[in-house]
């Protein structure tokens, strides 16, 4: 059992962690170059600066992947701790340097949360962050069951759920997943440089979903997609053939050659089909972590005309707008009962689940067992 912890690096990420592990009575020490940020992960109840008397049970190197062996060799000739994993979203140019360099590499094992924000720092560290959250583990040839077994300690600390790759499986995945995708919206995003102050006004909802992740921290990025470069030279390569292919449709359908207008609507239509039926195939995702100080309210409805509307008209007297909905209303299954869910503070979760249940609503906590809300029993008792 993992009992103490140390967090190299107090970014948004290694401070998550040892929120999370501290909330559940872990002891953790956390380390950082940076003074700042250090002190403000220790004001925020992440854990103690003060250094560990004796080797702690795990340390979690929340550093840039290019730094991983770096820092690991540092700290495995101190004696940090018993064992050492990492959270950098690249892993085999890593892993090949711990096994090349690290004093005790048996004593390591990758591991990468899939999991962030937009925001760096500590300020934007959240306990809840890993929760529901696909975690690989990218063992190497070496690494000790001992080891391993403490990093599922720590996932399972964190609320993530486990998944065990090959660190070269894992970087070819990523790039496709994360990595390529960062460029493109850092790419599209640049270009409102230099444009009219019009263009502002017109960046609606479409623009900013898919140009968030560009605001992730450009030294950081670069470290990454430099570590990952071979990988995400394939992927950019395929998407240099299918942007060729688009170009070209779209000269072809600007220039309104009856010719080819046939052709290049095809192909334009066949880009569009191809990515609506990647998407499409994706399992649906898990519902995201709450934010500190929310609750999520689950209401199952009857499939009748006005009857959303009925709900949204009783919730928002006890502060559910329809501004409050985090999801589509969605079936439980493809013939089964409705469910909208409201996102709104813990404080007036209770209260909306009685109110709504008093009146004849099937509500209940997201995280409560139908019927065993307190309200909810209350409600019907």
């Amino acid at each position: 059992m993992i009992r103490t912890l140390a967090v190299v690096g107090t970014g948004l990420i290694g401070t998550s962690v040892a929120l999370a592990a501290a909330r559940r009575g872990v002891t953790v020490h956390l380390l950082d170059t940076d003074a700042a940020a250090l002190r403000t992960a220790e004001l925020l109840g992440a854990g103690t600066a003060r250094p560990a008397a004796e080797p702690v049970d795990l340390a979690v190197l929340a550093v840039p992947p290019s730094k991983v062996a770096d820092v690991l060799s540092e700290q495995q000739r101190r004696g940090l701790a018993l064992g050492y994993t990492d959270v950098a979203s690249v892993k085999a140019g890593p892993e090949r340097e711990v096994l090349a360099r690290a004093p005790r590499p048996a004593h390591f094992i990758g591991g990468h949360p899939l999991a962030g924000r937009e925001r760096s720092g500590p300020l934007a560290a959240r306990a809840d962050l890993f929760r529901d959250r696909t975690w690989v583990l990218t063992p190497s040839r070496l690494t000790s069951k001992r080891v391993f077994d403490r990093a599922l300690e720590l996932i399972a600390l964190c609320g993530g759920v486990p998944m065990v790759m090959r660190s070269s499986a894992h970087d070819e995945t990523v790039a496709i997943t994360s990595h390529a995708p960062h460029l493109m919206a850092s790419l599209v995003a640049a270009r409102l440089g230099g444009r009219p102050p019009v263009t502002a006004l017109l960046a609606g909802q479409g623009f900013r979903d898919a140009t968030r992740i560009a605001r992730g921290e450009a030294r950081l990025w670069t470290d990454i997609i430099e570590t990952n470069a071979a990988e995400i030279a394939g992927v950019l390569t395929a998407l240099e053939s299918d942007l060729g292919r688009l170009l070209t449709a779209m000269r072809d359908l600007s220039a309104r050659d009856p010719r080819n207008r046939v052709r290049s609507r095809a192909d334009l239509t066949d880009l569009l089909e191809r990515g609506v039926a990647a998407l499409e195939a994706l399992p649906a995702p898990a519902s995201g972590p709450l934010a500190a100080g929310t609750a999520r309210v689950g209401v199952t409805i009857a499939d009748r005309p006005g009857e959303l509307a009925r709900l949204l008209g009783t919730a928002a007297g006890y502060g559910a707008g329809p501004d409050t909905v985090t999801a589509p209303v969605a079936p439980h299954t493809p013939d089964g009962p409705l469910v909208i869910r409201f996102e709104l503070a813990a404080a007036e979760a209770d209260t909306l689940v009685e109110k709504l249940a008093a009146a004849g609503w099937a509500a209940v906590r997201e995280n409560d067992a139908p019927g065993t809300s307190p309200a909810l029993a209350a409600a019907r008792g």
